[in-house]
């Protein structure tokens, strides 16, 4: 038999229908009527027609009828509304409704939900309204909202988490692999580089790669870093983000050279600076096994961003420190040729930006064969103190020159000076050594204002302080007097005279830096003072927050000097 098409709720009965009764039916309720035509026996839900209303048409249906009945229905009777009915039942009855109606069925009958009844042709009938999709249907779609919109506040707290990491860096090598690792983290990739662009934009002129094993390195070690050429260079000259499934598939693909880590999938987004591409950042296999999806690329896109103003801080950083340091060198002296001393001095700028500060160094010949050297400090981090730096050490020197004063004497000279000259004195630390020969040896006169003491480096590989009372720094009590210091030293031996930021660290005690200054300094006896002076600045205990200068002078053989 075949089955009779459903009727929407709103299209009208065809022609010649009986008054209530179903398209179709037949008036006997032979074998193809309705199936809610007919004698209903005791306790059968009786199901209306499609479109019917809630109310019967007359009082009371007699046995045998279509039951087109309303609310009022006998009592047990469970009523199969169609489409559109009310879902109000009488007390006791269930809702054997068609698809989308309610869940309850009559006592001993099927739901009927999501499946029409034979002959009803509920399968392709388009739902009347949200309410009549099925619960499991709605269940996966609001569990799949979920899980995106948990997904987005999970990647947006990673992102403002990147933002801050990516752009607490100044030093331009740091930011840059900060912003490749910060990118693997974010979309789960095992691989990861940034590739720089050359001045012209068409070579990769830096490639940083993280993510290879010491076994992968050493695979590839003798490979020449890739300039940009194949499909990385695709990135270069469409600057549009790239995502590849199979990278051997891609036609701009030039394969990987021996050695190199099997690699499948891509992900590559450019990153401009003052709209001027600065490099690529690119992205392979994600940890799970997965292609890179649109969601990983736009998370990289928005990182891309984030990177390009950290890449310009870190360059106009790189810019300001560097100009900070010329001018910080231009007022700092070259050391003289202090033959037959060998001698070597250094200096490094703090690594906040534009922080020039009052850190000097200073040496001379003097009469008689002896050499003087002088380590100082003015308190401060700017261009005042760096101008008074230099007003301080040229005062200074006029004033050690003469050999017959002793160290203390010049400082307390100095110190009387800056009182009356200065507008405003500023407080500094100084140390003011001179080498002797005196008796067939070396001699230590030495005087300090406030001052780390110096650290003397023997011969024999023993390395030790010399630690003394450091009297008052510059600047605090002029007329007190200061104490002198002498000590013998041998030939072959270094003085090393140095700043407190190259052994202070904020939080931790003075001493812990100097401990760590000599430990560095005994692996470095065999150096040249020159050599020996940047090994300790580039080790250095400090934390490099502070502008730092040391300088050591080597006493020479006494074959040409008398005995004093």
């Amino acid at each position: 038999m075949a089955e009779e098409r459903r009727r929407s709720p709103n299209e009208p009965a065809s022609p010649g229908a009986a008054p209530g009764e179903g398209p179709g039916a037949d008036p006997g309720g032979g074998p193809g009527a309705d199936p809610g035509q007919g004698p209903a026996a005791p306790g059968e839900g009786l199901r209306s027609g499609p479109g019917q209303g809630p109310a019967a048409e007359g009082p009371a249906a007699a046995s045998g009828e279509d039951s087109r009945q309303g609310p009022a229905a006998a009592p047990g009777e469970g009523l199969r509304s169609g489409p559109g009915h009310g879902p109000a039942a009488a007390s006791g009855e269930g809702f054997g409704a068609d698809p989308g109606q309610g869940p309850a069925a009559a006592s001993g009958e099927g739901s009927g939900q999501g499946t029409a009844a034979p002959g009803q042709g509920g399968a392709d009938e388009p739902y009347a309204s949200l309410l009549d999709l099925p619960l499991s249907s709605d269940l996966n779609r609001i569990g799949e909202q979920l899980h995106a919109l948990a997904r987005a506040q999970r990647t947006l707290q990673e992102l403002l988490q990147a933002v801050v990491n990516i752009t607490g860096e100044l030093e331009l090598p740091a930011v840059l692999r900060r912003i490749v690792r910060t990118a693997m983290d974010l979309v789960g990739a095992r691989y990861g580089a940034m590739g720089v662009l050359d001045q012209e934009g068409r070579l990769l002129e830096e490639f940083i790669p993280l993510g290879l094993t010491a076994h992968e390195l050493a695979d590839l070690e003798g490979v020449e870093l890739p300039r940009g050429r194949g499909l990385l260079g695709h990135l270069i000259h469409h600057p549009e983000p790239l995502r590849v499934k199979d990278i051997s598939r891609h036609p701009e693909s030039a394969g990987f050279p021996p050695g190199h880590p099997p690699m499948r999938s891509l992900l590559g987004v450019a990153i401009s600076v003052r709209g001027r591409i600065y490099g690529n950042l690119y992205l392979s296999e994600r940890k799970d096994g997965q292609p890179f999806d649109r969601h990983d690329e736009g998370v990289i896109r928005a990182l891309a961003g984030t990177a390009g103003v950290a890449i310009e801080n870190a360059r106009l950083y790189q810019q300001v420190q560097h100009s900070s340091e010329q001018f910080q060198r231009l007022l700092l002296p070259r050391l003289p040729d202090l033959r037959p001393f060998a001698a070597g001095a250094a200096y490094r700028p703090a690594s906040a930006p534009a922080a020039v500060g009052g850190d000097w160094y200073d040496a001379m010949l003097l009469p008689g064969g002896a050499c003087a050297a002088v380590i100082g400090d003015v308190v401060g981090h700017d261009l005042r103190a760096a101008a008074d730096m230099s007003q301080i050490r040229n005062m200074l020197r006029a004033l050690y020159y003469d050999p017959g004063a002793a160290p203390s004497t010049s400082l307390s000279r100095l110190d009387r000076i800056m009182n009356a000259a200065l507008d405003e004195a500023p407080v500094a630390t100084a140390l003011l050594a001179r080498l002797e020969p005196a008796d067939g040896t070396w001699r230590l006169r030495w005087s300090s204002a406030g001052h780390p003491p110096p650290l003397v480096l023997l011969p024999d590989g023993r390395v030790r302080y010399l630690d003394v009372e450091p009297g008052l720094p510059l600047g605090v009590a002029p007329d007190l007097p200061r104490p002198d210091h002498c000590r013998p030293l041998p030939v072959d031996s270094t003085v090393v005279l140095f700043t407190d930021g190259l052994v202070e660290v904020p939080g931790q005690p003075l001493d812990r830096g100097l401990d760590a200054l000599a430990v560095t300094a005994s692996r470095l006896v065999g150096l040249a003072p020159e050599d020996l002076c940047r090994a300790l600045v580039a080790h250095r205990p400090g934390n490099g927050h502070d502008d730092k200068a040391v300088i050591a002078l080597r006493t020479p053989p006494l074959t040409s000097y008398g005995s004093s």
